[in-house]
């Protein structure tokens, strides 16, 4: 069934000047792009489901004769975190199994039948022309479309960039739409080993899967690029040109992050050496995923064991903060948009029990958005406590305008097909710290994720507060920030720095 409701996402991408896509218009003017096509072929009247069991060991043969007596199907098993992917038709089937000895906790991952009919409303990337592209001149020292990136600048990484451009030993995961990994500008650095196909819960190693359908959203590729597009005299570059980016794509053609399709890419980033994956969504259907719900609650296990084993193997997870203007240390917060793949209703949670996963999980580096004036960007989530680090993510023009030559108050990236273009969210800002901890990788190889984040923090530039704040300038507050300037509910520990995790 469609979604009646615009859906929310960690990135949605808007024309120069004009306003986040979001089911909230937080700017002026947001156009839409047009639903994807059906999802991976299952039975019409199957849910997808996430049985949890104790991690370390197979299901046993008590949990597996339970599951298919209740109807179920395994898809696979991810023994060593205890998670299991299930189809089953029968509503019931979560209940049934909840009852069974062994089995920890027990969702449905969806609320829409395998494959889901919804839309997936997102704004249309404002492109660069090939007249423009062609128009470009480079300055010496940078690659043509540099100088429309206000953003390098904003956390250094021009200059990190005279110092090292990071190691091609480390690798970036972006956990996404999919990636284009034949762009000119990602093709040099695209690492094929550690990208896959994880849309179905289950690791699909076609050659090509990684990649985005033609119908399907930019926003992976946009996202490796802001990475790590190569110095190479073409197009723009990215935070660490010198890193590998893989791609794991995570979100079926209907633009839905379901919770199987995220264990998975954090288990294959965990399996195969990556050092950094970053994560611009959220998992659907639910924006936050409360406790107290049984479904729910087995969906923040399972994403929460496969974050802390990809961390365990050596991942620092970085995650987008999200689009809504939300203060997510707030004692209520009102989510119109849940679950967004049938019918949503307005419903009040608590922030503190009720987790945006996996931005909200333990360990997870989470990432608000600033605009070319270095300001909060008038869309991004905040909130003391949880906000961690902050850095370049884009805003409307009329708010925040960069500098000449730069024009656009978005972030520059690379999309499929050899193109470039303008998108901007706490989605973009998320890989620019991605990409500043894959160089504090790249400086200190044989530093762990722990070791990693604490770098990350200590080397930002550490930005007080900006009050009052009143973005459009009509006189009210638009998000209140608390905190110092070492640690507050807009910027975190600071803004991201470059230059620093080159040269500390």
């Amino acid at each position: 069934m469609t979604a009646p409701h615009p859906r929310r996402r960690r990135a949605l991408a808007i024309p120069a000047g004009m306003a986040m896509a979001t089911a909230l218009a937080l700017l002026p003017g947001a156009p839409a792009a047009a639903a994807d096509g059906p999802s991976a072929t299952a039975d019409a009247a199957s849910l997808s489901y996430v049985v949890n069991v104790r991690p370390g060991q197979a299901p046993s043969a008590q949990v597996k004769r339970a599951i298919a007596e209740a109807g179920g199907t395994i898809v696979t098993s991810y023994d060593r975190i205890g998670v299991i992917v299930v189809h089953a038709a029968d509503p019931g089937f979560a209940e049934a199994v909840r009852k069974v000895r062994g089995v920890q906790s027990a969702g449905a991952t969806r609320t829409a039948p395998l494959p889901s009919a919804a839309t997936a409303d997102m704004g249309t990337p404002k492109v660069l022309s090939a007249r423009e592209v062609a128009a470009a001149e480079a300055t010496v020292g940078q690659d043509p479309l540099q100088k429309y990136q206000w953003d390098l600048p904003a956390i250094k990484a021009d200059k990190a960039h005279e110092k090292s451009l990071g190691s091609a030993g480390v690798t970036v995961a972006v956990i996404d739409t999919g990636v284009d990994d034949t762009h000119p500008d990602i093709a040099p650095n695209f690492d094929r080993a550690a990208s896959v196909n994880c849309v179905s819960g289950k690791p699909d190693t076609t050659d090509g899967a990684w990649r985005p359908g033609a119908a399907e959203s930019p926003h992976g590729t946009h996202v490796a690029g802001e990475i790590a597009a190569a110095k190479n005299g073409v197009g723009m570059t990215g935070v660490a040109p010198g890193v590998k980016v893989s791609g794991i794509k995570v979100s079926n053609p209907d633009g839905f992050f379901y919770t199987e399709a995220v264990v998975c890419g954090f288990m294959w980033a965990a399996e195969h050496g990556v050092e950094v994956t970053n994560n611009s969504y959220y998992t659907d259907p639910w924006y936050f995923n409360c406790k107290d719900d049984p479904d729910q609650k087995a969906l923040v296990e399972a994403v929460t064991r496969a974050s802390r084993y990809a961390e365990k193997k050596g991942a620092v997870n970085v995650a987008a903060a999200g689009n809504e203007n939300y203060d997510l240390a707030a004692d209520a917060i009102t989510d119109p948009s849940s679950p967004n793949d049938t019918t949503p209703s307005d419903r009040v949670v608590d922030p503190s029990e009720c987790y945006d996963i996996p931005t909200q999980l333990p360990g997870v580096v989470t990432v608000a958005a600033t605009g070319a004036k270095g300001i909060k960007s008038s869309f991004s989530n905040h909130g003391l406590g949880v906000i961690d680090i902050a850095a370049p993510g884009g805003d409307s023009t009329a708010y925040q305008k960069p500098e000449p030559p730069a024009d656009n108050g978005l972030i520059l990236g690379t999309l499929p097909g050899g193109k470039w273009g303008y998108m901007a969210g706490t989605s973009m800002a998320s890989p620019h710290v991605a990409g500043v901890a894959a160089l504090i990788r790249s400086t200190h190889p044989d530093a762990s994720p722990t070791q990693v984040k604490s770098l990350l923090y200590a080397q930002a530039d550490a930005t007080p507060c900006t009050t009052p704040y009143d973005i459009d300038g009509d006189g009210e507050t638009d998000a209140v920030c608390e905190g110092p300037a070492e640690r507050n509910g807009f910027y975190g520990h600071g803004i991201a720095d470059a230059l620093d995790a080159v040269t500390k």
